[in-house]
């Protein structure tokens, strides 16, 4: 422990809530593993102080940690220009793993429409997507079979979603499937913002042949509120930088293998 933690290890409780709530102020997020080592105290002594907060409404409790409430992503116009050369990067890795014949699930999202604009010299490929502007952008390239999967469409992701979704999806012999996600959270997890995505997410990876989920470095720590089902049965997860020795280390105890573009 550093010289300048035992002021505030093992403090009364009201200072550890005062500091819990600081650091998810400017952090936007925090992890039960993170707080328990700054104040030198149990897991579950963390557990109790976020659920007391979140029974106070001062923040939310989420996978692993606790978080600034944040009931949705950021709507897909807001998203579209963020990172773009990061996400250009890794459309461009993506695309080195297709291969001409392939059938490809390719999700909704900013990231994975970067996949969809990498993919214009491919041929010869299915493509099954929710997203209207993936189905739109790819229905137009020479030798790309387009298959829009019905649902209700959300005005904020430009997808469909939903039950007729799922339905769908299962519908198709899948070789290789690109994911979108909320978040990589500290402990190594993917994780979403909605149950919807979740098991959406979930299913593809069960279906497809290969899985991979496509993050970029803004998606680095983050804490959103609910697993992605067999995600430690994904092949990889595609990003844009070196996410750090940490980061690196806690993905890698669940399986998937980190590609970085």
């Amino acid at each position: 422990m550093s010289e300048s933690q035992p002021a505030v290890s093992r403090v009364f409780a009201p200072r550890r809530h005062a500091e819990i709530l600081k650091r998810v102020r400017a952090q936007g997020s925090v992890s039960i593993a993170e707080l328990a080592g700054f104040f030198d105290v149990s897991r579950e002594t963390i557990r109790r102080d976020l659920k007391l907060l979140s029974d106070q409404g001062q923040l939310d409790i989420v996978h692993g940690g606790a978080a600034r409430f944040e009931p949705s992503e950021p709507a897909m116009s807001l998203r579209s220009q963020e990172n773009a050369h990061g996400k250009a990067a890794i459309g461009k890795a993506a695309v080195g793993l297709i291969r001409n014949g392939m059938v490809v699930f390719l999700d909704s999202g900013t990231t994975t429409l970067a996949v969809a604009q990498a993919m214009i010299k491919l041929r010869d490929l299915t493509i099954c997507t929710a997203s209207l502007k993936i189905a739109l952008h790819l229905c137009h390239v020479p030798g790309m079979r387009v298959h829009m999967l019905g649902g209700e469409i959300d005005p904020g992701e430009e997808a469909a979603s939903g039950i007729d979704t799922l339905d769908a999806m299962g519908r198709f012999r899948v070789d290789i499937a690109f994911l979108g996600g909320g978040a990589l959270s500290p402990e190594g997890d993917v994780t979403d913002f909605t149950r919807a995505g979740a098991e959406q997410r979930g299913r593809m990876i069960a279906l497809a042949g290969k899985a991979y989920f496509v993050l970029d470095s803004s998606k680095f720590g983050k804490l959103t509120p609910l697993r992605i089902p067999n995600f430690e049965r994904a092949a990889g997860v595609i990003v844009d930088a070196n996410p750090g020795p940490t980061l690196a280390e806690a993905l890698s105890r669940k399986g998937p293998e980190l590609l970085v573009a």
